[in-house]
């Protein structure tokens, strides 16, 4: 007679599995992605069908870097074949299938140079977070910040597509929202870090927190001259955000507050980030 213990293993082993999909699964990142293609498209005040292959090359992009990774690391690491690697490959070429259509139409569209330089400077980060990600190294401060301004860069993007050219307020808005996203890239992390160090019952690393403190000043700075310049709304935006991080960084001290969902963590700096590009917006309309 078969006991049920006996049984389990069989079930299990024939037990259909959901296939993974292979798309961008940190919320924070694809806002900041996102969030400048929407500012920078009102801002431009026109509009170009070739916004939307920014767009889909925007995603596609971000959503190829898992598959690449995981192949990447099978065979340059775990050298071994794995039942998720025929799933990734079909994943990234996909992804390279919608990144290169999107391509196809910036190229035709684009100044030359513009397209180059922009191509170029998309392909060196997209290498260097492949790498980056194969040696483990994703929480390097210095990757962090180089993330920022990737994932922002997509203002620039837009504008030439939405213009033919990177206005003035093009090149503002992309350094103002590569600074606020730095800051709360590295806030984020700080919280990861005390939490971890909440559950093992240690001291947190003060790495990520000394680096938050310091973006944190430099906004401070960009909104104390902003103010005095008389730029109201970008002076609002810069100060939002550094008191939106300076009671993020406060409030990480406190245990309970550590313990707070992630979702909820993350709502809260879309939040912030939404309203402070609401308030970029509106000055440099």
């Amino acid at each position: 007679m078969t006991t049920l213990a006996q049984t389990l293993p069989a079930k299990t082993a024939t037990a259909p599995q959901r296939a993974k999909l292979y798309l961008p699964r940190e919320h924070g990142a694809t806002a900041m992605l996102l969030t400048p293609i929407v500012a920078v498209g009102l801002l431009a005040r026109t509009w170009h069908w070739s916004e939307l292959a920014v767009l889909a090359a925007a995603f596609a992009a971000m959503a190829a870097k898992d598959p690449a990774v995981l192949l990447m690391r099978h065979w340059f690491v775990w050298k071994k074949p794995s039942p998720e690697a025929p799933i990734a490959a079909r994943w990234l070429i996909g992804w390279c299938a919608v990144l290169a259509a999107s391509v196809a139409v910036l190229w035709a569209t684009w100044p030359l140079k513009a397209f180059l330089a922009v191509g170029a400077g998309v392909a060196a980060f997209g290498c260097l977070a492949i790498l980056v990600n194969l040696r483990n190294r994703q929480r390097s401060t210095l990757f962090q910040i180089a993330s920022a301004a990737a994932l922002t860069s997509t203002s620039v993007a837009t504008c030439l597509a939405a213009t033919g050219s990177v206005a003035r307020w093009c090149w503002w808005f992309w350094a103002l929202s590569a600074l606020q996203a730095t800051a709360g890239i590295l806030v984020v992390h700080a919280r990861l870090d005390a939490r971890i160090a909440l559950r093992k019952a240690t001291a947190a690393s003060p790495h990520f927190r000394r680096a938050a403190q310091v973006a944190v000043a430099v906004l401070l700075c960009a909104a104390v001259a902003a103010a005095a310049l008389g730029h109201i709304a970008i002076a609002l935006a810069l100060a939002l955000a550094v008191l939106g991080y300076m009671y993020d960084l406060q409030r990480q001290k406190n245990p309970t507050s550590l313990q707070m969902p992630l979702q909820s963590v993350g709502q809260q700096a879309l939040l912030l980030s939404s309203v402070y590009a609401a308030l970029l917006i509106a000055g440099l309309w």
